[in-house]
């Protein structure tokens, strides 16, 4: 029996130790990070990758098409800003035409352009992108399209954006306007309008004047003199939002709120875009939940 005692004791013995050494094993093991969660958007839309690699961090309906607002006029820089020998100081004769359209469109946001007036390209790009002025929008398509009328030009300048998003790769997508209020066949996606953002932030100019919170531009008036212009930007996340690139909102009864984002932290760019969300505080915060998880991921 003390043979048979003496072994119990030893396997005890041995059985004490090893658990000891998987208790000291669980204590010493390095912790695991929790993935983060992903989070829930107001948007009915989303899409958030990497600018870097072009990985993908957050999908919710990426590829259904929607009306895009405001966030078309993107696509109205980047053909601009395509153009060659563009002349960026180069002078437009503000047209009635343009300040028509606004009255004429309930939801036309303005950059408040005088008739009469001579603006830059450059300040133009500004009325578009801060304020989100589709009378700057007339005024590019106009200036930029080819064709011996107005209508010629604007109906050329937007087949420029179309032949543009179908060398981008925007499969999902269509203009029919060149600043988002649409007759019908304006669309595109969260995936599709985060590759075009992508795209034109490969722009100096671009990546100057979208992440500006405000600007105030002197122009040349009909008599030959000077007024000042002053505009905001409608991207509530400059100054809220650490590491803000800019880029674009948009809004409409059927768009509803959207707004394409970046921003870059750590070394590391986000950029992403948010569809038919429920307010411009919810685009706002649903922007701010994808980058915040993005940045984790």
């Amino acid at each position: 029996m003390r043979n048979g005692i003496k072994g119990i004791r030893r396997v005890s013995a041995v059985a004490v130790t090893a658990g000891a050494v998987l208790t000291a094993g669980a204590f010493t093991a390095p912790a695991q990070a929790a993935a983060p969660k992903t989070p829930t958007i107001a948007a009915k839309g989303g899409f958030v990758m990497n600018n870097g690699t072009g990985k993908t961090l957050f999908t919710k309906a990426a590829d259904t098409r929607r009306s895009t607002g405001s966030t078309t006029k993107i696509m109205t820089a980047r053909v601009v800003l395509a153009q060659s020998n563009l002349n960026l100081d180069s002078k437009v004769t503000v047209q009635k035409a343009y300040s028509d359209y606004i009255v004429d469109n309930n939801w036309a946001s303005s950059a408040k352009l005088i008739v009469g007036d001579k603006v830059t390209v450059r300040q133009l790009l500004y009325g578009l992108m801060l304020p989100s002025g589709c009378d700057a929008a007339y005024a590019l398509a106009d200036k930029f399209g080819s064709g011996s009328t107005r209508a010629a030009r604007v109906k050329s300048f937007i087949g420029k954006m179309n032949s543009t998003a179908k060398s981008l790769g925007m499969t999902n997508t269509h203009f029919d306007s060149f600043d988002g209020i649409g007759r019908g066949a304006n669309y595109s996606t969260p995936r599709d309008l985060t590759k075009l953002a992508s795209n034109a932030m490969k722009y100096s100019t671009f990546r100057t004047v979208v992440k500006t919170k405000s600007t105030t531009q002197k122009v040349t008036t009909k008599s030959g003199g000077y007024r000042n212009m002053s505009w905001t930007n409608t991207n509530a996340l400059l100054g809220s939002y650490s590491g803000t690139l800019g880029v674009k909102t948009g809004s409409g009864p059927e768009a509803k709120y959207c707004l394409v984002f970046a921003a870059t932290r750590g070394g590391k760019t986000v950029i992403g875009t948010v569809l038919a969300s429920t307010s411009v505080t919810d685009r706002t915060a649903d922007a701010k939940k994808l980058m915040d998880y993005s940045f984790k991921k």
